[in-house]
C-alpha cells in the first residue's frame, strides 16, 4: 500500500467517469443511429437509395433542384467506394457510424468543388428576343423625328424631365441590381445581395433629395427664372429641313456659307441645300460616339439574354429609357449642325446599326465564355451615363424652366417620379424575374 501514490484514487475515479461517460455516449450514439436508420432505411439497415436520400436532406440548402445530386456533390455510391463498402447492398448501424464523417463533411464544408453546369438560353429565343429588343430600342430612338414639333410646347420640358429621370433610375438600378452582381457571379436568390444593392441606390437617392431640398429652401426668390433655356421658341423649320433653335445656329450657318461648293456626285437621296461636306465636325463626332455607345449597348443586351430572357429584357428596358431622351437631344444637335431631317435620320440609323453588331457579338461571347467582363464594363458605363450624363442634364432642364418655388417643386416631383419608377421597375424584375416563364 505504501507504494501506491496518493493521487491514485483521483486517477481511478477519473478513469471510471471517462468509462461511464463513454458508455453513455455510446448508448446515445446508438439511439441517434437507430433513429436515422428508422427514417431512411428499413429492417435495421440502409441501402444506397437511403444513403442518397440522407445526403439530399443534409445538403438541401446547397442543392439546385434542376441539377442531379452527383453533378454537384458526392453521391452515396462515392461514399461507399471511399470506405470500401461498395459491394454491400445493405448497410448496418455500424456501417452508418463508419460513414458518418463523410456525411457530416457534406453538411459543414462549403459547396462542392464540382461547379454545376451553366444553364444558358442559347436557342432561337435568345436571337429572336434579342433582335426584337434592339429593334424596339432603335425605333424608340427614332421617335425624335415625330417629337420635333412637340419641343415647342410649354409642357415638353416636364415630359422630358420625367423620361430623363426614368433613364437615371433604370440605368443606375440595372447596374447596381443586375449587371455588377452578375459580373461577380452573384445570384439574387441564393447570395442575398439585393438589400445591399438597394442600399447603394438609397445612399444616392438620400443625398440627391437632401441637396435638392437645400437648394430649393436656400435659393433666393430673385434667382428664379434667370437661366438660359434650351427650349426657346423655334425660329421654324427652314425649307431645307434645318432647325435653328440653338443660339449658336446663326454663327454656324455663317461659317458654313464660306465652305466651298460640294461636288454634284453626292448621293441623290441625301441631297439638300446643305451637303455632307458642309456638315460641322460635331455632327460626325456625335454619330461616331453614338455608334460606339450603341455597340456597347448591344453587347450588354446580347450577354444578358444568354443568361436569361428576363435579364435581357431588364437590360433592354434600361437602355430604351436612356435612348429616348438621349437620341432626341442628339437628333436636334445634328439638325443644328447642318444636317437636314433626312440626313440626320440617316446618320441616326447608321449609328443604330452598330447595336445589332454588338448584340450578335454579345450573344456569341455569352454563349461560349463567361460574360462577366461584359457585365462589369456595361455596369460601369451605365453608372457613368446615369450619374455623369443624364442626371446633370435633368437638373439643367429644371433650372432653365423654373420661374418660382412652385415650379421648382413641380420639377422636383417629376424627377423623383421618374427615378423611383425606373428603380421600382428593375427591382421587381430582379426580385420576381425567376418566377416568370416566357416559354
Amino acid at each position: 500500500m505504501a507504494g501506491i501514490p496518493k493521487s491514485f484514487p483521483h486517477v481511478f475515479i477519473g478513469f471510471l467517469i471517462t468509462v461511464i461517460s463513454g458508455l453513455r455516449a455510446s448508448s446515445l450514439q446508438q439511439v441517434f443511429v437507430k433513429d436515422i436508420v428508422a427514417v431512411y432505411g428499413e429492417n435495421g439497415s440502409l441501402d444506397i437509395s437511403g444513403i442518397n436520400r440522407l445526403l439530399e436532406t443534409i445538403v438541401q440548402d446547397k442543392l439546385d433542384p434542376d441539377i442531379p445530386l452527383h453533378a454537384q456533390c458526392v453521391s452515396g455510391a462515392d461514399i461507399l467506394v471511399h470506405y470500401g463498402l461498395q459491394n454491400l447492398s445493405q448497410l448496418t448501424e455500424e456501417h452508418l457510424v463508419t460513414v458518418c464523417p463523410a456525411l457530416l463533411n457534406q453538411a459543414v464544408l462549403p459547396p462542392c468543388s464540382t461547379e454545376p453546369p451553366l444553364h444558358r438560353d442559347t436557342d432561337l429565343r435568345v436571337w429572336g428576343f434579342g433582335f426584337l429588343a434592339v429593334t424596339i430600342i432603335n425605333l424608340a430612338s427614332l421617335l425624335g423625328l415625330t417629337l420635333i414639333p412637340v419641343t415647342k410646347k410649354p409642357y415638353f420640358p416636364k415630359v422630358l424631365s420625367y423620361f430623363i429621370g426614368l433613364a437615371v433610375g433604370t440605368l443606375f438600378s440595372n447596374a447596381a441590381l443586375q449587371l455588377i452582381p452578375e459580373a461577380f457571379g452573384f445570384d439574387p436568390k441564393t447570395d442575398g445581395y439585393i438589400f445591399q444593392s438597394i442600399g447603394i441606390f438609397g445612399g444616392f437617392y438620400v443625398l440627391y433629395v437632401t441637396e435638392k431640398i437645400l437648394r430649393i429652401v436656400l435659393k433666393p426668390e430673385h434667382e428664379h427664372g434667370h437661366g438660359h433655356s434650351h427650349f426657346q421658341p423655334s425660329e421654324g423649320v427652314q425649307q431645307n429641313g434645318v432647325i435653328s433653335t440653338v443660339d449658336s445656329a446663326n454663327s454656324d450657318k455663317a461659317s458654313m456659307t464660306s465652305d466651298p461648293p460640294v461636288q454634284q456626285h453626292t448621293c441623290r437621296w441625301l441631297r439638300g441645300r446643305q451637303r455632307l461636306a458642309n456638315v460641322k465636325t460635331v455632327a460626325w463626332m456625335i454619330s461616331l460616339s453614338d455608334a460606339l455607345h450603341n455597340f456597347i449597348d448591344g453587347l450588354a443586351i446580347g450577354a444578358s439574354f444568354t443568361v436569361s430572357i428576363l435579364s435581357g429584357f431588364s437590360t433592354s428596358i434600361a437602355i430604351v429609357c436612356e435612348e429616348f431622351p438621349h437620341e432626341l437631344g442628339d437628333f436636334i444637335i445634328l439638325l443644328n449642325a447642318g444636317l437636314s431631317i433626312p440626313q440626320a435620320a440617316f446618320f441616326n440609323l447608321l449609328s443604330a446599326m452598330s447595336c445589332y453588331v454588338g448584340l450578335v457579338l454579345g450573344i456569341l461571347l455569352g454563349s461560349t465564355f463567361a460574360p462577366s467582363v461584359i457585365f462589369a464594363f456595361a455596369g460601369g458605363m451605365f453608372l457613368y451615363i446615369s450619374l455623369a450624363d443624364m442626371l446633370p442634364e435633368m437638373n439643367m432642364i429644371a433650372s432653365e424652366q423654373v420661374q418660382s418655388t412652385k415650379d421648382d417643386l413641380i420639377f422636383f416631383a417629376i424627377q423623383n417620379a421618374g427615378m423611383l419608377s425606373g428603380f421600382a421597375m428593375i427591382l421587381l424584375i430582379t426580385l420576381y424575374g425567376g418566377n416568370i416563364s416566357l416559354g
